[in-house]
């Protein structure tokens, strides 16, 4: 069903089918080729050592399926975003319902075709409508819930989740930084971040929110973006439709119109982009200078096309500025110097890092993906997404051969030697 899922995707999103292969099919794909190669390995009941003290006993830890999974999907990935967490739910062997975005309902009916032409009612199904059956899905007895979306919400389904003390796996996003310290590759870092940025018209949880870039190499790296909107758009925002992501809708697009007139208000200057085509939802990649920590694009996620630059005087005001914010989804460095690395590395906490890249940590399903506090809790994909979906059971055999059949009441003297002996040598 490709051409299905890249019709659908053009028709919610305008993307192109290029972007829609690399984001969404590919993601998709690799995900299921993944698990399909290593379930056999992750669904074992694995035998676990026994301590000398309980050695007459034999111990393993079986996984089992959780049971029930909501998964509530939203509308930026809408078909990755929606089958990729189905992916952990299946494997680790339970049952499932979808509640895809409304805001792309092409794609939600292609979810919803897919799936029921793939498993039975009882397996999984589909439930498309308005935020208020989410409400009414989250009301219901699951056993585990994932969420994908913001924080304000995904505190709303914790708080469904736990009047069933139901798991859950909450990926929340928020404002990503990018550091570019005074040793990065400032080419390098320049495609990379544009690119990042920009696909899918910024609308990405992982996206590059703002970068904090140091005083000596800022003016050389504002250039540098600017050469690769300049080759990226070279044709204009209407000829770049083609490439080039829409915003999902009206209401979001008006948004963003806003962040970027308070922006400017407040001292940011336009660099370049932030053309708007108001019918066709196409609001072009702009860069914008001269922010200070205060302008209002620096307060809440901007999840679009807006590159606000900070000029910081060095790495450890990157780092203080990172750490007085709630902990992002994702944190990106640019830097040649392994020193570098490792201060932030050790400095600071987040859902992700990546050094000298952005968001390919995203396409490793041998990491674990997924935020902290703020930015989300628990992780998926691979064998996490599995383990996520599973019940780690405990399981222990023991034998007529037990010393701790000397330990019954009454406790006496002797009884007493054993006890602090056991505790001492075992």
């Amino acid at each position: 069903m490709e051409d299905e899922v890249l019709a659908a995707l053009s028709k919610d999103l305008g993307k192109s089918r290029t972007e829609a292969l690399l984001a969404e099919v590919y993601g998709v794909k690799a995900e299921a080729n993944f698990a399909i190669k290593n379930l056999h390995s992750w669904m074992k009941t694995k035998r676990v050592a026994s301590p000398l003290a309980i050695s007459f006993t034999k111990s393993w830890v079986k996984p089992e399926p959780k049971g029930s999974v909501l998964i509530i999907s939203p509308w930026n990935y809408p078909i990755m975003l929606c089958l990729n967490p189905l992916i952990a739910a299946i494997s680790s062997g339970n049952t499932a319902v979808l509640k895809p975005s409304e805001l792309t309902p092409a794609s939600g009916d292609l979810v919803k075709k897919l799936i029921e032409k793939t498993f039975s009612s009882d397996e999984v199904a589909v439930f498309l409508g308005e935020k208020d059956l989410a409400q009414k899905l989250l009301e219901l007895p699951f056993n585990h819930i994932i969420f994908t979306g913001s924080p304000k919400v995904g505190k709303l389904v914790m708080e469904a989740a736990s009047k069933h003390l139901a798991g859950v796996t909450l990926e929340l996003g928020g404002k990503s930084p990018v550091i570019v310290d005074k040793h990065a590759n400032v080419k390098d870092a320049a495609w990379k971040i544009a690119f990042y940025k920009f696909a899918n018209a910024g609308q990405t949880c992982t996206a590059p929110d703002y970068i904090l870039c140091d005083e000596d190499v800022h003016d050389d790296l504002v250039l540098a973006l600017e050469k690769n909107m300049s080759q990226f758009f070279a044709e204009g925002i209407d000829e770049s439709k083609k490439d080039y992501c829409s915003i999902a809708n009206e209401h979001h697009l008006n948004r963003l119109k806003s962040a970027l007139v308070d922006a400017t208000s407040s001292g940011a200057e336009i660099v370049c982009g932030g053309e708007i085509s108001q019918s066709g939802l196409y609001f072009s990649p702009a860069i914008l200078t001269g922010v200070n920590y205060s302008n209002p694009i620096m307060q809440e996620e901007i999840f679009g096309p807006i590159l606000p630059i900070v000029k910081v005087g060095g790495l450890e005001e990157s780092i203080n500025y990172v750490n007085k914010n709630e902990k992002p989804l994702a944190l990106y460095l640019f830097s040649n110097k392994s020193s570098v690395h490792n201060e932030v590395l050790k400095s600071t906490s987040s859902g992700g890092m990546v050094i000298n890249d952005c968001v390919l940590h995203h396409m490793n399903p041998n990491l674990p993906f997924g935020g902290i506090n703020n930015s989300g809790v628990g992780s998926y994909h691979g064998k996490f997404g599995f383990d996520a979906c599973s019940h780690h059971k405990a399981v222990l055999k023991s034998s007529s051969i037990s010393p701790f059949k000397m330990m019954l009441p009454p406790y006496t003297k002797t009884k007493e030697t054993l006890a602090s002996l056991i505790k001492k040598y075992f």
